[in-house]
């Protein structure tokens, strides 16, 4: 059988699909056995990838901007994806959206979540007018859906009303990060970012549905924790109330906003944190939190949509959005050493069931149901 994956996503986008289709490239190389696995790029600018995952042979499009062919695709099923990528038995979308393919040709799309359905006010205009648009014939026409998590999978199957057997609820893999730091140097690299006090974390694209307005207010709240809220995530849309809260906070001067950071920066705000704070309104997955749990933080996170599923019983939660029950919550973990430690071992031992090995054996396997 041979395998199509498109990676665009992969070119653009330094988290989320894009991470998604680079770990998972990198995992279904050794697992192909017989089977070939081509991945397909459009790279106009000549600034793809220079080499292959083991595994896995490398196809781009060099004579067409991919821009281009978004464009063309919005209006005309035409030119079909496959004369572009090459002959498949089955291509795999990993970003939500099915081209057109010549007939007869099989799909698997990547639903990684329908957030943009259940809370389309927190989404991007330009990217929920298009998932819009597109989302329902894509999920007609793919042979099978993958989503990231079982929740996720009832959420497709309620809203966007395909059969219950085409959905695939497939774990992801826990990203890499860098090695767990050396006291001294995650020390010194906190101190880098200007961090001295105790914080507590949240990690992710700063944007409406991270909630981070009632999080400011949880942090005021907090007026007998002496430290610092601090904020790992770039500025992505509708960020006017986030920047309004921070502002108007009594507390503004301890709000610490770090855009993004690298990977051992990360580790180490990870493992320095107090606590990692999860106020989320939606998510298909949830990396932040298990990232954090990957590197011993105590997690206090909403228990709604997927995150009960992938943080099991290894977090604080907390349902709804009062802000005295969620300071309260964050004080049990602050104000008791014995019980962030327990948070701390259980977390780690969470973590430890989310592999992209285990992701991709998944994947192949759906593959060869079609194949």
């Amino acid at each position: 059988m041979k395998v199509c994956m498109d990676i665009q996503a992969a070119l653009g986008q330094r988290a989320g699909v894009g991470r998604y289709v680079r770990e998972l490239l990198a995992h279904l190389g050794p697992l192909a056995g017989d089977d070939e696995l081509s991945a397909f790029f459009f790279d106009f600018k000549r600034t793809g990838l220079e080499s292959p995952p083991p595994g896995v042979s490398l196809r781009a499009c060099r004579w067409l901007p991919g821009r281009a062919a978004q464009a063309v695709w919005k209006r005309l099923p035409v030119p079909p994806y496959d004369w572009l990528a090459g002959s498949a038995d089955l291509y795999h979308f990993p970003n939500f959206i099915r081209p057109p393919l010549s007939r007869g040709k099989k799909s698997v799309v990547t639903i990684h979540d329908v957030s943009f359905l259940r809370l389309p006010e927190t989404t991007e205009e330009k990217n929920l007018a298009w998932l819009s648009a597109e989302i329902r014939r894509t999920a007609e026409r793919a042979d099978a859906i993958l989503t990231d998590s079982r929740f996720s999978a009832r959420e497709i199957v309620e809203l966007l009303r395909v059969p219950e057997e085409k959905v695939f609820p497939v774990w992801l893999g826990l990203p890499p990060l860098a090695p767990p730091p050396a006291p001294g140097d995650a020390a010194r690299r906190r101190r880098a970012l200007g961090l001295e006090k105790p914080y507590l974390l949240t990690v992710g694209t700063i944007e409406p549905r991270k909630n981070l307005p009632f999080l400011v207010k949880v942090y005021d709240a907090l007026r007998d924790f002496d430290g610092d809220l601090v904020v790992a995530g770039g500025w992505g849309w509708k960020t006017e109330a986030t920047r309004r809260a921070i502002a108007e906070s009594p507390r503004a001067s301890g709000i610490r906003v770090l855009n993004r950071v690298d990977d051992a920066h990360l580790s180490a705000l990870y493992a320095g944190a107090s606590a990692f704070v999860f106020p989320t309104l939606y998510e298909g997955f949830g990396f932040p939190p298990l990232e954090a749990m990957s590197r011993g933080a105590p997690v206090v996170s909403a228990r709604h949509s997927s995150l009960p599923e992938v943080l099991g019983d290894a977090a604080v939660w907390v349902d709804g959005y009062d802000v005295d029950e969620w300071a309260a919550a964050l004080r049990s973990v602050l104000g008791d050493a014995a019980r962030a430690a327990q948070l701390r071992s259980a977390g780690l031992a969470q973590a430890r069931k989310f592999t992209w090995e285990e992701t991709a054996r998944q994947t192949w396997a759906v593959y060869r149901r079609l194949g």
